[in-house]
């Protein structure tokens, strides 16, 4: 019962852990596909009209690539437009990047395919507002799961060229240059850091009759998915914490049962000159073999389930609520190996409260009433 128990304990941490990780992961990417980590765009912030280009490769660009924590500088164009299926409109964000679909294709977010009724394939009239009203007829090329919800964070991806014969710009102009960081960098944190060396290296590097842009952090675009993440993280911070303990009470109860059932073998051991330590390593030596085969257990079966739920996504979510339509779920090692070693360590350290019961043992009474 206490190897079930033990096994159970870390199935639950390991799949939290995990969990956590995956949530962390999958939105990340959404956002970074969607703005970035971090978007660095014109001082008025007005990037989704004709106006106010940026060249596409600024003075700047060459410290801002060399930060250690870069990943990558896409290039972007943005425009506001209306689209039309049939009797309905909506208005959306268009966005033309390097790999975006090929020319006047379109991916379209599933929230706006399920709003219009539309499918890969289907002709996408968009509208857009300026000097004059341009129009465009765009092809349905793909539809990408939705991670942001509300109807003001829908964003039409299409060709980097397409949406810069829009607005009748040359190849040189976008209307943001946005940073994608590294994969260590995912926190709000480091990526708030970042914006910080990006932002200072902008003002230092553009000359003084040029527009300074500004950088600006995923993190303060979408706070709400970030103090999501950070809730899930402290979740499972008090997960690890219960599980631990529950755990190491059970193996306290376990150990407890075995020293009752062996008290006339602690007094015989006694008798033949064995100190209460020595007879204390027996018996945390025995535990500890049933812990770390309860860890074991849970482990598998926590790593099975994980490439499972990977592959088939079998247990579903409600986006409206967790931004995705699944559990999504990533074996980060170094933190599955950091829980093991924490949590086996702690409850080691609860079994040597019991063990103090050996050094009360009397080996004068029961070898006696043995």
């Amino acid at each position: 019962m206490a190897m079930v128990s033990i096994a159970i304990s870390f199935l639950v941490m390991i799949l939290a852990v995990s969990i956590s990780s995956g949530f962390r992961r999958e939105l990340r990417r959404g956002i970074s596909g969607i703005s970035g980590d971090v978007q660095i765009v014109p001082a008025d912030l007005d990037f989704t009209g004709e106006e106010s280009p940026l060249p596409r490769h600024p003075s700047y660009e060459g410290l801002v690539d060399s930060l250690a924590e870069v990943e990558t500088i896409v290039p972007t164009v943005y425009r506001a437009g209306i689209i039309r299926s049939g009797e309905n409109i909506h208005g959306v964000l268009f966005k033309g990047t390097p790999d975006g679909p090929d020319s006047l294709g379109a991916r379209v977010p599933s929230r706006l395919a399920d709003i219009l009724g539309i499918s890969v394939g289907d002709e996408l009239p968009a509208y857009f507002v300026g000097e004059r009203v341009k129009v465009r007829k765009f092809t349905v090329r793909e539809i990408y799961p939705s991670i942001l919800s509300g109807d003001d964070n829908l964003v039409v991806f299409t060709g980097l060229s397409d949406m810069q014969r829009l607005n009748g710009w040359s190849e040189e102009e976008v209307s943001a240059l946005e940073v994608i960081l590294s994969e260590g960098n995912s926190s709000p944190t480091a990526i708030n850091a970042a914006t910080q060396d990006i932002g200072f290296g902008i003002m230092f590097r553009t000359p003084e009759d040029e527009s300074i842009p500004v950088a600006r952090s995923s993190v303060n675009r979408y706070p709400q998915i970030f103090s999501w993440l950070d809730l899930i993280d402290f979740n499972v911070m008090i997960i690890l914490i219960l599980m631990t303990i529950v755990a190491g009470f059970n193996m306290i109860s376990g150990l407890l049962i075995l020293l009752f059932r062996n008290i006339s073998t602690i007094g015989t051991l006694k008798s033949l000159g064995m100190t209460d330590r020595n007879i204390s390593e027996v018996f945390l030596r025995a535990s500890a073999v049933v812990v770390l085969k309860g860890m074991l257990i849970g482990n598998a079966v926590a790593l099975l389930f994980c490439f499972i739920q990977g592959k088939t996504h079998f247990i579903p979510l409600n986006p409206e609520n967790y931004f995705l339509s699944y559990v999504p779920v990533s074996v980060n090692v170094p933190w599955i190996i950091a829980a093991d070693v924490i949590s086996f360590i702690v409850i080691m350290l609860l079994l040597l409260i019991p063990c103090l019961f050996v050094s009360r043992v009397d080996p004068a009474k029961t070898v006696r009433a043995q």
